[in-house]
């Protein structure tokens, strides 16, 4: 699998920005106000991290685990899915709030055979339409039973989908593949017969979740 640090380098520039700042605010004597740069750059470190999960993933090959921490938002069945599926699936929607683990893991393993990206907007990522207006990056994966489809939708704080892999690439059950920095949702399109086990305000962690097994 993917190795990953337990603080991904993407915060370091943010980490070490906040906590410069309070360096100089402090030397310069305004001790109180280096406490608002030294508190971000706890944040950061706590936003950026990436705890190990890799020796807990659910075995199966019809088992799919969570791509992401967060809340689900809808459980929606009977939903046309033409970029990559070409047919009706099942839809999860997950809301990962700015607490939330945001690195994102394959639900199931297989060969990474759509990927796009697509600029947007930055509306908030509880809003109907973020899937469609805001920015997202896509995979989907062909597996050994069945294709997915997964889609980071960047929330009204977001600004950047990062992928770590590429179109071909091919991904275990529960490895890293992405995040999106600061605040988004998650939509995972499943085709075929399968049995959801989530439903709407269930709490998710990614990789270790089960959120449905084929059939």
């Amino acid at each position: 699998m993917l190795k990953k640090p337990l603080i991904l380098h993407e915060g370091y520039p943010f980490i070490a920005g906040a906590l410069l700042i309070a360096v100089i605010l402090a030397w310069a004597g305004h001790i109180y106000v280096a406490v608002i740069p030294f508190v971000l750059s706890c944040y950061f470190t706590f936003f950026f991290r990436c705890p190990d999960r890799n020796n807990r993933i659910p075995e199966g090959e019809d088992i799919l685990v969570s791509p992401s921490d967060g809340t689900v938002m809808a459980v929606e069945k009977d939903i046309q899915e033409d970029t990559f599926l070409g047919q009706k699936c099942h839809k999860i929607t997950i809301f990962l709030s700015l607490f939330n683990v945001h690195v994102n893991r394959a639900p199931m393993e297989g060969r990474i055979q759509y990927q796009s990206y697509t600029q947007g907007r930055f509306l908030p990522a509880y809003k109907d339409t973020v899937g469609f207006e805001n920015e997202r990056g896509a995979i989907g994966i062909e597996g050994k039973h069945r294709s997915i489809l997964v889609i980071l939708i960047a929330g009204i704080l977001a600004r950047r989908v990062v992928s770590w892999k590429n179109l071909g690439d091919t991904v275990k059950k529960g490895e890293l593949y992405g995040m999106i920095k600061f605040g988004s949702c998650t939509e995972i399109y499943i085709p075929g017969d399968v049995d959801i086990c989530v439903r709407e305000g269930d709490v998710l962690r990614g990789g270790l979740s089960v959120i449905g097994r084929l059939k």
